[in-house]
């Protein structure tokens, strides 16, 4: 009686992990050309095209948080901010403390960071806001179009028992309810304002 061997396994490279040097490259590239790529824990991701309620509310919601910061702040719309070595979200809008001065490198971190949501709303809530959080932007905020809210993510910590940095808290605001941008704490922004 013989006995066979099984041949071994083939070994299997594991995927690349792209970094924000090799993303940006590509993108400089034309790689992506008429695509929405980001860059999230290695992986490159496709946000699909922007339809009119997604573009109108970034539009609109950029207005309204320029006015509510004014002077001495950075408005960031769909550009990199890179978070770590293998993540840069590329967020629809991304306020940063001070004037541009020179060709600094691109930003990594803001004041306030907002996702304007429809077909991203699972991505924007979980995976971003886990990516925001440790990162420690302190306040982050998902305007929702197709259901009309806006998702108030603060207070980033490290939890213990899921062994990621998550936001302790999450408020859901309606149209009528009003938001104060942390970074500005005196100024009220109307909910109503941001939705297309």
């Amino acid at each position: 009686m013989s006995t066979a061997t099984l041949p071994a396994a083939p070994r299997r490279t594991p995927p690349h992990r792209w970094t924000v040097p090799e993303f940006h490259r590509l993108c400089s590239l034309g790689m992506f050309a008429g695509r929405r790529p980001v860059l999230l824990n290695g992986v490159i991701l496709e946000q699909g095209p922007m339809d009119s309620p997604h573009g109108n509310g970034v539009e609109r919601t950029d207005t309204v948080v320029r006015a509510a910061f004014g002077a001495g702040w950075r408005f960031r719309v769909q550009l990199p901010l890179v978070l770590s070595l293998h993540t840069d979200p590329m967020p629809d809008i991304a306020v940063v403390a001070g004037a541009l001065a020179g060709n600094p490198g691109h930003p990594t971190t803001a004041a306030l960071v907002i996702e304007v949501a429809d077909t991203t709303f699972d991505t924007d809530t979980t995976e971003k806001a886990e990516l925001y959080a440790t990162a420690g932007i302190a306040d982050y905020w998902v305007l929702d179009v197709d259901n009309r809210e806006l998702h108030v993510f603060r207070a980033p910590r490290p939890s213990a028992s899921l062994g990621v940095t998550a936001y302790y808290t999450h408020s859901v605001l309606k149209p009528g309810d009003t938001v104060s941008p942390l970074a500005v704490p005196g100024v009220a922004v109307r909910v109503a304002d941001l939705l297309p």
